[in-house]
């Protein structure tokens, strides 16, 4: 019995790369043309590109936790990866939205952790939020990889509910 399925899902690794290159290449542009923690564009009376470093998780969790989290979120991040690699090579390439899934949340985690690695937090640019005179709400601020993973995890708690591939 083989440990991987031979017509898999490794060709949607190519989603991965895409999601990597879209990612890294919305941060560059960023950080060449706006200034940290500033707001660069009001694309949308609710809506703005802004530039800030995410030294945390989600919504910036454990962010001024001292420095350990680098590691952790390093170490989580290279976990899931490996693991979720495994799961795309067992997946049978008919499960497209499946591979399409895992292909998305392994993108977004990679493009997260390059930034980790390289620069020790994530950069971070989206931002949505609700302002009228009486109330405002703002929406942690994210970016394409985080945007991947959420799709990515979205569908396959969709394929989850709603029933199998074939």
């Amino acid at each position: 019995m083989s440990l991987f399925v031979k017509e898999n899902g490794s060709k949607f690794l190519l989603w991965s790369l895409l999601v990597i290159v879209l990612d890294q290449i919305t941060k560059y542009l960023v950080v060449a043309n706006i200034p940290l923690n500033e707001i660069g564009f009001r694309v949308a009376p609710f809506f703005n590109i802004i530039y800030v470093r995410n030294e945390g998780a989600a919504f910036s969790f454990l962010a001024s936790s001292g420095g350990w989290q680098r590691y952790f979120f390093i170490v989580v991040a290279l976990t899931i990866t490996a693991v979720l690699l495994v799961s795309l090579f067992r997946t049978s390439k008919k499960k497209k939205w499946t591979c399409l899934a895992i292909s998305f949340i392994i993108g977004g985690a990679l493009g997260n952790l390059i930034d980790r690695v390289l620069l020790s937090y994530v950069i971070d640019f989206l931002l949505f939020f609700i302002k009228t005179e009486s109330f405002s709400y703002y929406y942690p601020v994210f970016n394409v990889a985080d945007i991947a993973v959420c799709v990515g995890a979205g569908l396959l708690v969709i394929i989850g509910l709603f029933g199998k591939e074939e």
